[in-house]
């Protein structure tokens, strides 16, 4: 008899190699030499990732079409939205800081939101998308430069100020974005790479057996 021994997996901490063990749904391998996590069974990660990936998208809509805030000033009443503000930094000679707003409040969570549907929507057909390698190693690069809890943060900060001087009117995308932040978080919490690579891995065993 033919016995095929674990594959190897290597500590994200250490870099020390250890064999696989299987494991029960909840439970988590840890490293045996400094306690990190290596790997965890969650058997419906990618159904409840794509859950939570599709309402952040209908939240990142949200968050860009519709007002962030408005403000009052003797019976004045401006309103903007997330672009319309880039903008506004931009017109002012700002263009540095409205480059970096754009980039990690519109651009990388677009891009992140739309890659991860594009991976994990084919997968919940039993299907697998072309580059998946290509696609995580993207993911993996441009995930730092998401920061849409910078910007909430950023946002209470300036309400607070701004509270002193004028009427300050939350609008509907002030809300979608705290909505927002809490989904990426729960995101980048439930989406497991290693159950990728597992639905690849039986699609391959399924070719190679017909």
């Amino acid at each position: 008899m033919n016995i095929h021994p674990k594959p190897l997996i290597a500590c994200r901490e250490c870099d020390l190699l250890q064999r696989e063990i299987p494991l029960s749904p909840g439970e988590t391998s840890c490293c045996s030499r400094c306690g990190a996590t290596l790997y965890r069974c969650s058997p419906d990660s990618l159904d409840r990732t794509l859950a939570l990936v599709l309402a952040a998208s209908l939240l990142f809509i949200i968050a860009n079409v519709y007002p962030i805030l408005s403000i009052e000033i003797q019976g004045d009443r401006n309103a903007t939205n997330l672009y319309g503000a880039v903008s506004a930094l931009w017109d002012q000679d700002m263009r540095s800081v409205s480059f970096l707003v754009f980039v990690t409040t519109i651009l990388v969570p677009a891009i992140e939101l739309s890659m991860m549907i594009f991976i994990l929507l084919p997968l919940r057909q039993q299907r697998v998308p072309a580059g998946i390698p290509l696609l995580l190693r993207i993911l993996q690069s441009i995930k730092p430069w998401g920061m849409v809890e910078v910007f909430m943060l950023g946002i209470l900060v300036s309400l607070v100020k701004l509270t002193d001087s004028s009427s300050v009117i939350p609008g509907v995308a002030l809300w979608s974005f705290g909505g927002l932040t809490l989904m990426l978080a729960a995101v980048a919490t439930s989406f497991n790479p290693r159950d990728v690579w597992a639905h690849i891995k039986t699609d391959n065993a399924q070719g190679a057996v017909k």
